[in-house]
């Protein structure tokens, strides 16, 4: 969810020769306004989810959505969160893939995590703090609380996982994600180079990812059915030993299109029916998780990263671009996921802020679409401020390190 405009930028920029973008810079301008697009979606409907919860109705009789039609309830709790970590990944990995793949360097470690820093932690520590300030007016308050959100660590707190903003709990394995890729990403460079076959190379990258895939995977079955630990344990089944999956599809997803380059790209007759089947899937596996603990529920964020890896890859590595691609690039979309990070960051909180001020329709059924559209147009609105005045000042600060990771030397 993290990966905005300027992970863009800096992952799929075309080579330059002699100072001229590549031939492939057009294809890749319209790739990048896709992916803007699909998180620009991934963000609104991020936004509904949450909305969705917060009008749920408890009584005597159980738990009452505010969406009376299975059918209908179904799209609405549909989760898109492996959506950003596929993502997310699938960007940060090109550049480690290419290096493993086809030779040449990535840069080093020190760059990659300082970008990245500077792209999450500012508005992210801005946030909680602020957030974290008004909900503890004495102190010492939930000192605990601050310090788990601080150091990315309150996904592994039974109690304190979705304190302050509970959405950002996504960021703990973000960043821990990007520690693991600065790791394995130069392993995979060194593992492939005795290789002469570039088919070998593939095949060990390929493998690498399936592992980091399968991983998880065990773990929740394990969990779940080995141990019988009840999915209210929030650290067994929202740590990155159990959501890694999404990253791992990702990764898989960037090995694919690297291995590919611009080889077997998709007819609209297959990319149609492919994407139709990845959001088909995904519907299916909201609408059968009608329980806590069955099995469309247990493995339901590892087979979504699969299917949102299928919608992705047939989005992308297509010939011709129809209406899906139109739809995807519209202006008020891209726009939308330029600033997606903050409206991640900021819808929560604005959302009970607006609940507890009395400002949303009441609980039910008849309150919850008329607040689903209140807290859009406010999110959207607050989110776009954040953009512009945290976000993009904040990346600026990329300009102090060169691309070797040395302090740029302003007056020379």
């Amino acid at each position: 969810m993290s990966t905005m405009s300027t992970t863009l930028a800096s992952t799929t920029a075309p080579r330059t020769v002699n100072g001229t973008p590549a031939k492939s810079a057009p294809t890749r301008n319209r790739r990048n306004q896709e992916i803007q697009g699909l998180r620009g979606m991934a963000a609104l409907l991020t936004v509904v989810f949450h909305v969705w919860q917060q009008y749920f109705v408890y009584d005597r009789d159980g738990a009452h959505s505010p969406v009376p039609n299975r059918y209908a309830n179904a799209l609405v709790s549909l989760e898109v969160i492996d959506l950003f970590f596929v993502l997310s990944a699938y960007l940060l990995t090109l550049s480690y893939a290419r290096a493993a793949i086809d030779g040449g360097s990535t840069r080093p470690g020190r760059v990659f995590l300082f970008r990245r820093a500077i792209r999450i932690v500012p508005l992210y520590f801005l946030a909680v703090t602020f957030i974290w300030a008004t909900r503890n007016p004495t102190l010492p308050g939930e000192w605990s609380d601050l310090l788990h959100h601080l150091t990315f660590t309150q996904v592994f707190d039974q109690e304190q996982i979705f304190y302050t903003i509970g959405p950002t709990w996504s960021l703990s394995l973000e960043i821990m994600f990007y520690v693991a890729l600065v790791g394995l990403g130069p392993l995979a460079v060194r593992a492939c180079r005795p290789l002469r076959r570039r088919a070998s190379r593939v095949a060990v990258c390929a493998v690498g990812c399936a592992l980091l895939y399968i991983g998880p995977f065990i773990w929740i079955a394990v969990a779940r059915y080995g141990l019988d630990i009840p999915h209210t344990e929030w650290p067994v089944y929202f740590g990155p030993q159990a959501r890694f999956g999404g990253f791992a599809a990702g990764m898989g997803l960037a090995v694919a299109m690297v291995a590919l380059g611009d080889r077997g790209r998709l007819d609209a007759k297959v990319a149609i029916p492919l994407r139709a089947a990845a959001l088909v899937g995904l519907y299916v596996l909201s609408f059968a998780g009608t329980e806590a603990e069955d099995f469309p529920t247990t493995f339901y964020h590892p087979l979504s990263a699969l299917l949102w890896t299928l919608l992705l890859y047939s989005t992308i590595h297509v010939r011709r671009q129809g209406r899906w691609h139109s739809w995807l690039t519209a202006r008020w979309l891209t726009g939308v996921g330029l600033a997606s990070y903050s409206l991640f960051v900021w819808h929560e909180p604005i959302m009970l802020g607006l609940y507890n001020a009395g400002l949303l329709p009441p609980d039910g059924q008849e309150g919850f679409p008329l607040a689903v559209v209140i807290v859009l147009v406010v999110a959207v609105a607050a989110a776009t401020v954040s953009y512009w005045a945290i976000e993009y000042p904040a990346s600026l600060l990329g300009k102090l390190k060169d691309g070797k990771g040395r302090s740029r030397d302003f007056y020379p």
